[in-house]
């Protein structure tokens, strides 16, 4: 959820699970304070050592420790498999493993599963692969691959101040980024201040605009610690705690609270802030320049940027960010030229999945961080979803894959294939969790024992227990990690 905990890869992570990273992901990695880790191999050769010397003879030179031969690769790297390797359609061992695991009593009645080989496209299990299941969290991989195309992974969200023609009244304009924080906001504020006073202006009023969005606030699940009102404008997600991530105790006006906080850093920075900070549509027309509107007559006064999207992205599917998750699904709403909106989001995240040419008979996006019941995708959209991702003709979508939490180390696997046989997937498995009461669902990709990347999305309804359900979907999960 907002700004990003620290969090980094175990030497025994990059050694077994991140072979995926130096071939379907060259330059991208988790979020660590921010910044995005490169996953790749860091092994270093070692030196020739000695040197020659034309007579006459010279000093020998002193003598060194030989350097420490570099530790050979624990997993060969991915590679496709020449066509005389590649398994064709349903192979009997895999269908011989899976079966069972697929018909532990812990997933309950509803279950479905695919299987795909990235390199290939090919199915190599599939149970109701195209049977519509609530998805739970595992639709942010939907959200996020669409916002991806649709925008770039350089693309970063804004958050603006501007000054009315008369320079009496700035507005704090919300573009949409949950990740502000108060650093952020203060260095806003002061160049806000040092631009006012440039103009002459130390004291102004303050409106704030958040019309970027529209439709309701709510989530319809109703004010919840999962999700802030989602509003164009917040600071920290509207947490009012000290959390980054997870559920939280969430303020019921992120949008009024910013302004506010903004107000106060603008006082100290010099600037006298006349009345109280309004909303730009309700403030009087004295107060905002035009009335019952923010003013569009207005110079720039100063803008502070989110972290890229591929940063984003990332951090929404490891830590499962539904704050982020929402505001990714209204950033493509913007770029497809559709209502930021609940509706308008769902519409464009389904319109952009539709131009990769994607599984959608089905599909519902009725949100983007998947907390909504009425949401539904199939198991074979998510896996075309991850091999769309793994496709070097894509790497816009490669966040998609170094996103995924780490089965054993981060995010929402963190605490999870701790136990055999799931340990077998332990690194290997990356994949993004979903859960809701008596829905429990796991979708990502896994090394095999031969090198291979495999897309995979199993999804459980009316499960009975998470308790018994996550291990299940773990064991199903790791049993791919055998297969070569």
């Amino acid at each position: 959820m907002p700004e990003p905990r620290m969090w980094q890869l175990t030497a025994g992570s990059a050694a077994l699970g991140l072979t995926l990273a130096a071939v379907a992901v060259t330059a991208a990695g988790p979020w660590d304070t921010g910044q995005r880790t490169a996953e790749r191999a860091r092994a270093a050769a070692p030196a020739t050592g000695g040197a020659h010397h034309a007579p006459p003879p010279a000093p020998a030179a002193p003598r060194r420790p030989a350097p420490a031969p570099s530790a050979p690769g624990v997993l060969p790297a991915l590679h496709a498999p020449a066509a005389a390797e590649r398994p064709a359609g349903r192979p009997a061992d895999l269908a011989a493993t899976l079966v069972p695991l697929l018909a532990d009593p812990g997933l309950g009645p509803l279950r479905t599963a695919s299987v795909v080989d990235t390199a290939t496209g090919t199915q190599l299990y599939g149970e109701g692969a195209g049977t519509p299941m609530t998805p739970a969290s595992t639709v942010k991989i939907a959200t996020v691959a669409a916002a991806l195309s649709a925008l770039g992974p350089d693309h970063r969200i804004p958050t603006a101040v501007t000054a009315s023609a008369d320079g009496r009244t700035v507005t704090l304009t919300g573009g949409g980024d949950p990740t502000l924080d108060p650093a952020r906001l203060g260095r806003l504020a002061a160049d806000t201040a040092r631009a006012l006073k440039a103009r002459g202006h130390t004291s102004v009023r303050l409106a704030y605009d958040t019309s970027l969005y529209e439709g309701p606030e709510l989530h319809p699940i109703g004010p919840n610690e999962n999700l802030a009102p989602v509003t164009a404008l917040m600071t920290s997600e509207g947490r009012l705690d000290k959390s980054d991530s997870g559920p939280a105790p969430r303020t019921a006006d992120p949008a009024g609270d910013t302004a506010t906080a903004f107000a106060g850093l603008l006082t100290a920075a010099g600037v006298e802030i006349t009345g109280e900070p309004a909303r730009a549509t309700d403030a009087p027309a004295e107060a905002t320049g035009t009335p019952a509107a923010a003013p569009k007559t207005s110079a720039p006064l100063a803008r502070t940027h989110s972290a890229p999207l591929a940063d984003l992205a990332e951090r929404t599917l490891t830590h499962s960010d539904n704050d982020l998750a929402e505001a990714l699904a209204r950033q493509t709403a913007l770029a497809r030229k559709q209502p930021a909106s609940f509706e308008g989001a769902g519409k464009a995240v389904r319109d952009e999945l539709a131009e990769l040419g994607l599984p959608l008979a089905g599909a519902r996006f009725a949100d983007g961080s998947g907390l909504d019941r009425r949401d539904r995708v199939s198991a074979a959209l998510l896996t075309a979803l991850l091999t769309r991702a793994a496709d070097p003709a894509r790497p816009a979508l490669r966040p998609v894959l170094t996103g995924l939490p780490v089965g054993g180390f981060t995010g929402t696997l963190a605490g999870r294939f701790d136990t055999a046989p799931a340990t077998a997937g332990a690194g290997l498995v990356r994949a993004k969790t979903g859960t809701l009461t008596g829905v429990n669902t796991l979708a990502g990709t896994v090394v095999t024992a031969d090198g291979r990347l495999l897309a995979f999305a199993f999804l459980a309804g009316r499960t009975l227990s998470p308790y018994e359900a996550q291990p299940a979907l773990d064991r199903l999960s790791a049993a791919l990690a055998g297969q070569g």
